[in-house]
């Protein structure tokens, strides 16, 4: 039982942990940082529709009614993509710096934010694990450090230079467990014999951690499902990225098994998927650390 309240282990078993996330993601030719350059264009499109609008706005709903101000706020949005968050806090009236190293990515970026002043949002295109935050002068630097679904946190290491940047207040957003998409519930048996299984994730790490080196923090999870519709050349596509990633063989035998699965349930050519699961959400107060009552 004293195991559970020792930083070290903690740390280690985080870091052990993310080493193997990413020699498995390299091991089947998958960047890390450029994990979203095949996908960026649909990413924007349901960042910025109707449903994608409602769940930023879900956030940041919440992050104000913990206190966070963005009028005049100074923000770092590590992963900014295509500015799914960058926008809403620039339009909110934040100064934003914009981290992000998909060259499609920022590419939308520059277009979702040309109705901005030229320097209300600033776009660093480079991988924020390869910038020395203290050259920058970005040590405490910024009111809010977001950082929502990013793959740069690995580990402790990489939370407390996240931190390092925060003069206020910090967000992480982190999966809580398997992403569960319907297609792989029906393909994953096909090619496995057995149903998925989801798995907990890091964000157990990073709360546990937290708790333990003493920061002041609100925490949620939640369960968010999603519904889009694809071609079946596109489902086709992402059943065999997943396969990789998770390790599994995609030879010609298993590409055909999914493609005639796929031909055989959507015959009219166009596959819905339901994408769930359950998600993490973080604030932590790098100043005022008492609990936080909203003025009526």
């Amino acid at each position: 039982m004293n195991d559970f309240f020792n930083e070290a282990i903690w740390e280690k078993a985080w870091k052990e942990h993310g080493e193997r996330v990413v020699n498995k993601m390299k091991k089947t030719g998958i960047e890390p940082t450029r994990s979203f350059d095949h996908k960026a264009k649909t990413f924007n499109e349901q960042s910025f529709n109707e449903e994608g609008r409602k769940r930023t706005t879900r956030i940041m709903n919440w992050l104000e009614g913990q206190g966070v101000q963005f009028d005049n706020a100074s923000v770092l949005d590590i992963g900014a993509a295509s500015g799914v968050f960058s926008v809403p806090f620039a339009e909110r009236g934040a100064r934003v710096t914009a981290v992000e190293s998909s060259l499609p990515l920022i590419e939308l970026l520059k277009g979702n934010i040309t109705k901005f002043a030229d320097d209300q949002v600033k776009i660093v295109p480079e991988p924020f694990e390869d910038i020395d935050v203290l050259a920058r002068d970005w040590g405490n630097a910024f009111n809010l450090v977001f950082v929502s679904m990013c793959p740069v946190i690995l580990d402790w290491d990489s939370v407390e230079k996240i931190l390092q940047c925060a003069r206020d207040y910090c967000y992480i957003s982190m999966p809580a467990g398997s992403m569960e998409l319907s297609l792989v519930n029906e393909i994953w048996p096909l090619i496995t014999g057995q149903p998925f299984q989801s798995k907990h994730l890091e964000f157990g790490y990073l709360l546990h951690l937290l708790y333990l080196k003493g920061y002041s923090y609100e925490s949620l999870i939640t369960r968010e499902t999603k519904t889009t519709e694809v071609t079946r050349e596109a489902a086709l596509q992402e059943m065999m990225n997943w396969l990789r990633s998770h390790g599994l063989a995609t030879d010609d035998q298993n590409r055909k098994l999914v493609a005639d699965y796929l031909e055989q349930a959507y015959p009219s050519g166009k596959v819905t998927i339901r994408q769930s699961g359950r998600y993490g959400k973080v604030l932590v107060r790098m100043q005022d650390q008492s609990m936080y009552t909203r003025k009526i």
